[in-house]
Order: structure tokens, then sequence, then C-alpha cells
């Protein structure tokens, strides 16, 4: 095996924590994988991996090779895709983040479609409601719903999901509908708390010249995922802020009932964002286009971000 393909074996064992598994995805014999990495130890001259009978680990000069590599190897896939002619195929792994909401409710069902259009593609779908860091987890691009962070990532804005304001019907039949902002203080909203900072952002609305006030509402829960957040708000306890499409289901199901249609938040701001790369892959160039499409129906026109607003979960 020449160099670069002794550091894809070694990714895949790293990745999968297992020889038999590494071989498995490779489709190579077990014997070759072993065979790699000891060619792989011995031209670095360091041990990478430690190994035990039920799992394999990486030594701290593997958990440094394996950011190293990574790069080394999207690198060359990446030039290899660049020199072939626009109408081949796309191929080789593509790992990607996205919200939890949305990976479930809209890319999951989805994916048949994508692998319909680029077969040769193998996507590693990571799915949380934390900002990934995409360098140091290996990330080609993720999904950031808020307003972004600086940093040194490319942002391509999507778009904006359109915030509501809802609750159940057994919560407002406890305690009255709200009619204006005047109402909010004599009720209680369910908390959504950052799950990089613990911090809850404010109930916020905006006014008729686009100034945006907020305040503090009595809360007796505070949820850090987009699923709890919900299924608090199906559960009768508060008010919650959410994109519309996370809980149309639930409006037309009746299960949640839409309020103060005319003090709504801002809308949140979706941005797809890359590693700072001069030439995208034509993988992620591939997902990109297919996922602007996808979520169109679900997403307003593109918008400048805001800044200084804590981000809510999508």
């Amino acid at each position: 095996m020449d160099r670069i393909e002794l550091l894809q074996v070694f990714l895949r064992v790293a990745e999968t924590g297992s020889f038999t598994r590494a071989a498995d995805r490779l489709a190579l014999p077990r014997a070759t994988i072993s065979t790699a990495i000891q060619q792989l130890e011995a031209r670095l001259g360091s041990r990478l991996l430690h190994r035990t009978t039920r799992r394999v680990g990486l030594t701290p000069d593997g958990e440094v090779l394996l950011e190293r590599a990574r790069a080394l190897v999207a690198d060359m896939e990446d030039m290899e895709q660049q020199f072939q002619p626009a109408h081949s195929s796309v191929s080789g792994r593509l790992k990607v983040d996205v919200p939890s909401r949305i990976a479930r409710l809209l890319i999951a069902p989805a994916l048949p479609d994508f692998f319909a259009r680029h077969p040769a593609v193998e996507l590693e779908l990571g799915s949380s409601d934390r900002a990934v860091d995409l360098v140091l987890e290996g990330v080609d691009c993720a999904l950031r719903v808020g307003p972004l962070a600086s940093s040194s990532l490319v942002a391509r804005p999507l778009g904006h999901f359109t915030l509501i304001n809802c609750a159940s019907p057994a919560y407002l039949a406890q305690h009255g509908t709200p009619r204006t902002p005047a109402d909010l203080p004599q009720h209680f909203a369910i908390n959504y708390a950052s799950p990089t900072s613990g911090r809850a952002a404010p109930w916020e609305w905006q006014l008729r010249d686009g100034e945006t006030q907020t305040l503090r509402l009595r809360s007796r829960v505070a949820a850090n995922n987009a699923e709890t957040y919900i299924a608090c708000a199906l559960a009768g306890l508060g008010l919650i802020q959410i994109p519309a499409y996370d809980v149309r289901a639930h409006l037309a199901a009746g299960e949640l009932v839409e309020v103060l249609p005319d003090a709504r938040a801002e809308p949140l701001p979706v941005h797809l964002v890359v590693p700072h790369r001069r030439n995208l892959s034509r993988r992620v160039q591939a997902f990109a286009g297919w996922l602007d499409a996808l979520l169109g129906a679900s997403l307003d026109a593109p918008m400048p971000s805001p800044a200084g607003r804590a981000s809510r979960s999508p």
C-alpha cells in the first residue's frame, strides 16, 4: 500500500475502533488491515493504537495523527475529484452535522433521493443541538441555525426559519390564552438552555418598527434539546418559541396551538458552514445543493444574520 492508503486504513480503524469492522468497511482481509497498521507504525516510528480484546483505541501519537490524516486524505480525495470530468459520479466519504430535529424530520426521510443521485457517496450523518468543532471532529460541513459566532469557517446563507409561539390546549385551558405581550407576565415559558453555554434565552418578540423586545418569563422547566423542549410543551408545561416547520404536525393535529401571531420573535438565520478551504470538494458541493433544495419548503429567503442574539433550538 502507498502512504495515503495506509492512512485510509488507519482512519477506518480509528473510526470503528475495530480491525474487523475496518476490514468490513474497506472490503479487505483483516490480516491486511493489521499489516497496514504495522507498516504505518514502522514508517512513523511510533505506536499509534492500543489493542485490547474488545476494542482498539488511539495512543497520544495516534490522536495527533488522526487529525493530520483526515486532512491529508480529504485533500487527496478532493484533488482527485477536482480533475474528474464534471459529469462523472461523485464518490467518497462525507461527514456532515445537522441539528437533531432537522436530521430526523427533514434530512433522514429524504436521504433515499440523495443516494439515488449520488450512490457512490458514503454519508456519516451526525445530529446534535451543539455546535461541533468541524476541524477537530473532521466534519466536512454542518448546518447551523441561529446567529453565527465569529470564526474562520466559511458560511453559506440558506435562508431563515420563521419562529412561532405556541402552547398545548391543556395549558391554555388552565392559564388562558395570551392576547398581547402585556399578558406574558401571567404565563409560564419552557426555557431552552443552550447546549453549549447552558444559558436560557429570554422570551422575545418584534415590534412593528423591527425593534426586538425581551422578557424573562416564569419557568418551571428548562430543556437543552429540541425533542425535550417540544415534549414539555405537549405536556402542558408552558409556552415555547419554535420554528414553524418543527411543530407543523402537532399544529395540524391540534396538539399545539399558535398564540400571539403578531408578536413573533426575529426569524433564525440558517447557514451551511465548511472549514476554511479554497476549493470545496464535489461531495460537499453536491450535498449543499441537495440540502438547499430540500430545505426550500421550510425556509424563507436568505436574510442578513443579526448579531448578539442567543440561538434557539431548531
